[in-house]
């Protein structure tokens, strides 16, 4: 068992695929008819620049002779040839593949000697499934335990967005041990329209939403990923308001109106939000504010609360004061 509870799991299955992982894809080698028909088509080359190197030596054997010593001559041959080893694989397309069979060669030969990867232990993980972390770790079923480079697996995983902090360490001669720290979904963030799931420091985790996130708060607009951390660690605190909250909007990167489950808005200032938020729940203990018939509450000046009535709302409130002018003026 491994320090993240996690059993270790063999890398290698048994039969007769034993190059299979454990969910991590095995490139197929190639053929040794294609490789050596690769290396015949370079030895081609090779032979053909060679030779027309010689005859323009032969053609010129009199200056080299005169400009440099039997030994420099030597020299230049030696320069030349494996110039035009170098300029065959190019030119042949052949560097992707030879460093890619020196790679598989390599490990085959630490595999041979008892460096295979023959057990993975993985804690940490619940996001990201095991087979992604292998795939991304470069671990496969011919990788050697020697050759493989932790470093580079380490950024590779801190590559997925789920994935806040790895380490990935070898314990020889055969094991090989990968923690990961995950960052948890947050909220939703809505900006131009796509809604993504975002993790407490802005970090976009998913481009879209399944079920399971459909209860984070959500957030809207440019910056609103940054700042709702800091924002929902102050409106957290009056329950009252969180629970009947509906989205937060953040309005010119500055200050956050918030939408209520009932319709109603509440704008909110850009300082002294814990302040508002105070007065805004005294008010709705006291006075039942949000309950009436309003549209919007306006938290921006210190001094003030502004309150917006519905259409209807105000127009019953014209119709009273009316009715209280036309009573005051018959009793006159």
């Amino acid at each position: 068992m491994d320090g993240g509870g996690c059993l270790d799991q063999p890398l290698r299955r048994s039969g007769p695929r034993a190059e299979e992982t454990a969910g991590a894809p095995v490139d197929e080698p190639s053929s040794p008819r294609a490789e050596n028909r690769l290396y015949l088509n370079l030895l081609h080359r090779v032979a053909a620049l060679t030779d027309y190197r010689s005859s323009l030596r032969r053609s010129g054997a009199r200056i080299v002779r005169a400009v440099s010593p039997s030994g420099s001559a030597t020299a230049i041959a030696t320069v030349l040839l494996a110039a035009a080893v170098g300029y065959s694989a190019v030119a042949g397309g052949y560097l992707a593949n030879i460093a890619t069979w020196t790679k598989t060669a390599r490990d085959q030969v630490a595999n041979a000697v008892g460096l295979r990867i023959d057990a993975v232990s993985i804690g940490g993980a619940k996001e990201v499934s095991r087979e992604e972390i292998l795939t991304t770790a470069g671990v496969t079923g011919h990788a050697s335990l020697l050759f493989l480079d932790a470093a580079a697996a380490r950024a590779r995983l801190l590559s997925n967005p789920w994935v806040a902090d790895a380490a990935v360490l070898k314990l020889y001669p055969d094991r090989l041990q990968i923690s990961i720290t995950e960052r948890q979904a947050f909220a939703l963030w809505q900006e131009s329209g796509r809604v993504s799931v975002i993790a407490a420091d802005g970090t976009v985790l998913e481009p879209y939403i399944e079920d399971r996130y459909l209860g984070l708060p959500l957030v809207v607009g440019r910056g609103a990923e940054l700042q709702a951390k800091d924002f929902f660690t102050i409106l957290n605190r009056f329950a009252d308001i969180r629970s009947s909250l509906r989205a937060s909007v953040l309005v010119a990167d500055r200050r956050w109106d918030l939408w209520l489950k009932n319709g109603v808005e509440i704008r909110l200032p850009e300082s002294k939000v814990e302040q508002a938020l105070e007065l805004l729940s005294k008010l709705d203990r006291e006075k039942q504010l949000l309950s009436r018939d309003i549209v919007a509450v306006d938290l921006r000046l210190a001094d003030r609360v502004s309150v917006r009535l519905s259409d209807e709302a105000a127009l019953a409130r014209e119709d009273a004061l009316k009715d209280k002018k036309k009573k005051k003026g018959g009793d006159a």
